[in-house]
C-alpha cells in the first residue's frame, strides 16, 4: 500500500512537472513568434542577396551571421546586431587570412577556433555567442574556400557582411512599437510595489511583521525586474534615435527611462521603508492612534502607486492627465507626512515617517515633478 501511495505521489509530481514545463514553453513560444520570423527572413534573405544580387555560391555564411546577429536577446538591439555582425564578419575574415597564410590543418584549425571565441567572449558575456561563433570558425576551416568570385577566397567575408548589413535592416524596419516593453516592464514593478505598500499597511494594522517581511522580500526580488526595465528602455531609446519609423516616439521613451530611473529610488526607498517597519511592529512602537493613521497612510500610497501605473500604462493622449492625477495624489499624501499630525510619537515611529518623506519625493519625481516641487509638499519638521 505504501509502495503504490509512493508511485502515485512520483506521477502526480511528474505530471504537474510535466505539466508546468509545457505551459512555460508555449508561453515563451507564443512570444518568440515574431523574433523567429525575423530570424527565418534575415536568414533567408541575406542568402538570397548574396547568391541572387552578387552572384555568390552557396553564400552559407551570409544566412549563418544573418542569424547570428539577431538571436534571441533582451539586450538593446541596434548596438547587439551592429557588434555581433562586425564580429562575425571579423571572425571571417580571420579564418579566411589564417587559412590562406598557414593552410587548411589541425593547427589553423584551432587557431581560429580559439581567436573566434575569444572575439566572442569580447563581444557578448554570455555562453550563446561563443559557441555559435566557435561552430562558424569551424565551418570556414572545414568548408573549402570559393575558387571563383571577384575576392576569390574572400568571398565568405562578404557574405558575412550581407548577412549582417540585412540583420541590421530587418531591425531597423520590423513593426514594432518600442514603447510596449518599457511599458509592460515598467507597470509590472510598479504594481509589485504598490502590492509591497498594501502588504505593509496589512503588518501595521494587525501588528503581524510577517507581512512586513513579504514586503521586503517581494521588494528586493524586483532588482531582476528593474535590471530588465532598464535594458528594455535602453533598446527603445536605440530604435527610437535610428529608426525613423519611431523617431516620433523618442520623446515620449526618453521620458520613460526619467520615470525609470525614479521607480528604482523609489523600490530603494521602499526596502527601507519595510525593514524598518519590520522592527517597528516587533517592537510595538506605535499607539492606537499611531498604528491607525500610519497603515491609513500606508494604504493612500498604495492607492497612489496604482495611479502611477495606471498613468504608465496610457502611452497616449491620456498619459499627461493620468500623471498629473497621480501627481496630486501624492502631493495631497506628502502634506500629511508629520509624525506630529499622524499621532506618532515614539522614536521608531518618527524614523517610518521620515522615510516615508523620501519615498514621497520619489515617488512625485517618479509621477513628473521636479525635485523642489516634491521636496515644498512636505510639511516643515
Amino acid at each position: 500500500m505504501t509502495s503504490e501511495r509512493s508511485t502515485d505521489s512520483s506521477l502526480t509530481r511528474a505530471r504537474r512537472f510535466t505539466t508546468r514545463r509545457a505551459r512555460v514553453g508555449l508561453r515563451r513560444a507564443r512570444h518568440s513568434v515574431i523574433p523567429a520570423l525575423q530570424m527565418t527572413v534575415a536568414g533567408v534573405g541575406a542568402y538570397t542577396v548574396a547568391e541572387q544580387v552578387l552572384g555568390h555560391e552557396a553564400p552559407l555564411f551570409a544566412a549563418i551571421a544573418a542569424l547570428i546577429a539577431l538571436g534571441f536577446s533582451k539586450e538593446p538591439r541596434m548596438r547587439k546586431v551592429l557588434e555581433v555582425s562586425v564580429g562575425c564578419t571579423l571572425g571571417i575574415l580571420i579564418g579566411d587570412v589564417l587559412l590562406q597564410l598557414l593552410g587548411s590543418n589541425l593547427a589553423t584549425a584551432a587557431l581560429v577556433l580559439f581567436l573566434s571565441i575569444m572575439l566572442a567572449r569580447f563581444l557578448d558575456p554570455g555562453p550563446v555567442l561563443a559557441m555559435q561563433m566557435g561552430l562558424q570558425a569551424l565551418l570556414v576551416v572545414l568548408i573549402p574556400p570559393p575558387e571563383v568570385g571577384l575576392l576569390g577566397p574572400f568571398t565568405r567575408s562578404v557574405d558575412a557582411i550581407v548577412g549582417g548589413a540585412v540583420a541590421l535592416l530587418i531591425t531597423l524596419l520590423t513593426p514594432k512599437d518600442p514603447r510596449r516593453e518599457p511599458i509592460a516592464e515598467l507597470k509590472s514593478v510598479v504594481d509589485s510595489m504598490t502590492a509591497s505598500l498594501r502588504d505593509v499597511a496589512e503588518a501595521v494594522r494587525s501588528s503581524d511583521s510577517r507581512q512586513a517581511w513579504h514586503s521586503l522580500i517581494r521588494c528586493r526580488g524586483l532588482q531582476p525586474q528593474i535590471d530588465e526595465l532598464r535594458t528594455a528602455v535602453n533598446s527603445a531609446k536605440e530604435l527610437t534615435s535610428f529608426s525613423p519609423a519611431y523617431r516620433k516616439h523618442r520623446h515620449y521613451v526618453r521620458h520613460m527611462a526619467e520615470v525609470s530611473d525614479q521607480v528604482d529610488l523609489s523600490v530603494r526607498s521602499m526596502r527601507v521603508v519595510a525593514r524598518r517597519i519590520i522592527s517597528t511592529v516587533d517592537n510595538a512602537s506605535l499607539t492606537d492612534a499611531g498604528v491607525e493613521n500610519l497603515s491609513a497612510v500606508l494604504d493612500e500610497f498604495a492607492d497612489a502607486s496604482l495611479l502611477l501605473s495606471q498613468a504608465v500604462s496610457e502611452p497616449g493622449s491620456a498619459y499627461a492627465q493620468r500623471m498629473e492625477t497621480a501627481q496630486e495624489a501624492l502631493a495631497a499624501l506628502a502634506q500629511r507626512l508629520h509624525p506630529k499630525s499622524l499621532g506618532i510619537v515614539t522614536l521608531e515611529g518618527e524614523t517610518v515617517v521620515l522615510l516615508l518623506r523620501t519615498l514621497v519625493v520619489d515617488l512625485l519625481q517618479a509621477a513628473g515633478s521636479t525635485h523642489e516641487d516634491a521636496r515644498d509638499q512636505l510639511p516643515e519638521l
